[in-house]
């Protein structure tokens, strides 16, 4: 993984700038299952954690993969997985599970196109909505999404250390093409990399509550098992001991509780990077993949006279509403094209709220979305009355 000096130049897909990203952040459990194209990351993992003295298990399935790496994140290990889109719907179950008992970890799913097993080898953005409500009932989640190699790693460490900083499984959304491309990539030196670890018990085990409430609605989390520190873990609703409760109140202040501490800190999770948006009269609202066909096609645009920008959320969700609305008060048009039938093109025609047209244009065969495409729609906009620019 790093025979190389650190911080040299060197030649990476992007499944292995994950795997290097999480050993950069402190990556020392892996549970998995393989599955293309997600497999070069457990591969990778194979053989990089036991060098520092991590722990890679092989799971009989992606059900139990999933629970493996809560288990190992309760005991203070930071732990994830990778998995694609059919191993992606069996962990649902536990990752719901993790989102209540407030258990950090990283899930990586590289998109391959569905449903079912669908498409393994080829590239697709359909699991974006269900990284949201993929898991009953009502949670929130953090879900990053990189367009690079470079990136790939970046976001990595930063989606472990935002499941540390808030008590929460975080999910990394690839897509086949940002996991199987290479580039030249210079990865920080090591030792460099900011790192965060998960909130501490400040008090003797006697007096600890893992569910306490504070101000900043992450509480303090112990590592189960050590130190003397031994509390309740369930997915039931339950109260600040963690043993489950019928009481009202008690419910609605843990539930509310959950969504505060991602919504409290929604300006330091969210991120959105914008391109050439300060003029334009039509913009690109593209992630992953996409966006780097998105921005040649506003390159080309701008080339012709066309004042075009691209708006790329590297954070998924929390959806970033409050960029997606200011940009539609300066804008005629949102372009939205995605490897889909329009799963995020909903969230900005909700986020807009009618101030300007939103124009997607999805694709599901299998194929990655042509810059020519995208400047196609970019071009009929800019010309096209508000109410008649169409896919």
């Amino acid at each position: 993984m790093r025979d190389a000096a650190a911080n040299a130049v060197r030649i990476m897909s992007g499944n292995e700038a994950c795997a290097e990203g999480a050993l950069a952040a402190g990556l020392r459990f892996y549970a998995g299952y393989p599955i293309t194209p997600s497999s070069e990351i457990a591969e990778e993992l194979a053989v990089a954690l036991p060098k520092v003295g991590g722990v890679f298990i092989q799971m009989e399935d992606e059900i139990s993969a999933m629970g493996a790496v809560v288990g190992a994140s309760l005991t203070g290990l930071k732990a994830m997985t990778a998995t694609s889109g059919p191993g992606f719907s069996l962990k649902q179950e536990n990752l719901g599970f993790a989102c209540m008992a407030e258990v950090p970890c990283l899930v990586v799913n590289v998109q391959r196109g569905g449903p079912s097993t669908g498409l393994p080898t080829m590239p697709a953005q359909g699991d974006v909505m269900q990284a949201r409500w993929g898991t009953h009932g009502d949670h929130p989640i953090i879900a990053l999404v990189p367009n690079s190699v470079a990136e790939t790693f970046a976001l990595t460490v930063r989606a472990l250390n935002l499941a540390e900083t808030y008590r929460t499984p975080v999910i990394l959304l690839l897509d086949e093409i940002i996991g199987h491309v290479n580039e030249k990539v210079q990865l920080p030196a090591q030792g460099t990399v900011e790192i965060v670890d998960r909130k501490p018990a400040d008090v003797p085990p006697a007096e600890y509550r893992p569910y306490r409430h504070t101000p900043d609605s992450v509480p303090p989390m112990a590592a189960f098992g050590r130190d003397g520190y031994r509390f309740h873990v369930t997915g039931l609703s339950h109260d600040e001991t963690g043993f489950p409760t019928n009481d009202p109140q008690q419910i609605d202040r843990l539930n509310r509780r959950l969504h505060a501490k991602i919504e409290q800190h929604r300006d330091a999770i969210v991120e959105v990077e914008q391109n050439d948006c300060a003029d334009a009269e039509v913009a690109v609202f593209a992630y992953g993949s996409v966006a780097r066909s998105a921005r040649r096609a506003v390159e080309e645009a701008r080339r012709m006279g066309i004042r075009a920008g691209l708006i790329r959320p590297r954070t998924l969700w929390p959806f970033p509403e409050r960029e997606v609305q200011e940009l539609a008060e300066r804008v005629r048009t949102i372009v939205v094209p995605e490897m889909n039938l329009g799963q995020m093109a909903h969230e900005v025609e909700w986020a807009v709220r009618a101030k300007c047209g939103v124009v997607p244009f999805g694709r599901v065969d299998g194929q990655p979305i042509r810059p020519v495409q995208i400047l196609s729609l970019i071009e009929r906009a800019a010309h096209a009355p508000r109410e008649k620019v169409t896919a």
